[in-house]
């Protein structure tokens, strides 16, 4: 069964030049990119979004750092969609991350790691109603489906 799935481009990877590559290779995997638009995320969109961290050294400062620049928040589908972006995000630390992975390949900051990702399906279905519309998820069927599943996976 397809899922939708966040992915935010952080301000590290848009100020970088890195908004494409890192598209490139969602779309190059399979996903199929529904939803996508820039937006300048604001405190309390970050305190909402980021409340689990509320009260540790590094709250004000993540936030901060989200609000630098605009971001591109993305909404991703496919077959086990949260998992696989989360796989190819890698992990926080870009300087652990493995090679191959978006952070492994393109940063080296615990902070500054070029994305977010939804890390469960309740919380993917959460942060997309946070930062998307209804109207601004679309569905649209891919030609090429055929050759990104077998017919038994979708």
């Amino acid at each position: 069964m397809k899922e939708k799935t966040l992915v935010i481009l952080k301000p590290s990877c848009v100020v970088r030049g890195l908004v494409g590559e890192v598209t490139k290779r969602f779309e190059q995997k399979g996903l199929q990119l529904v939803g996508m638009k820039m937006c300048q995320l604001t405190d309390e969109q970050l305190s909402e979004h980021y409340g689990q961290h509320k009260g540790k050294p590094f709250f004000q400062q993540l936030k901060d750092a989200m609000m630098v620049t605009p971001v591109v928040v993305c909404c991703y589908e496919g077959v086990d969609a949260v998992e696989v972006v989360r796989n190819m995000a890698g992990t926080t630390n870009g300087r652990k991350s493995p090679m191959g992975t978006i952070r492994g390949d393109l940063c080296m900051s615990f902070q500054e790691n070029i994305v977010h990702t939804s890390d469960s399906k309740e919380n993917a279905e959460i942060e997309l109603k946070r930062f998307f519309k209804p109207e601004e998820i679309f569905s649209y069927e891919l030609p090429q489906c055929s050759f990104i599943y077998a017919a038994d996976e979708v």
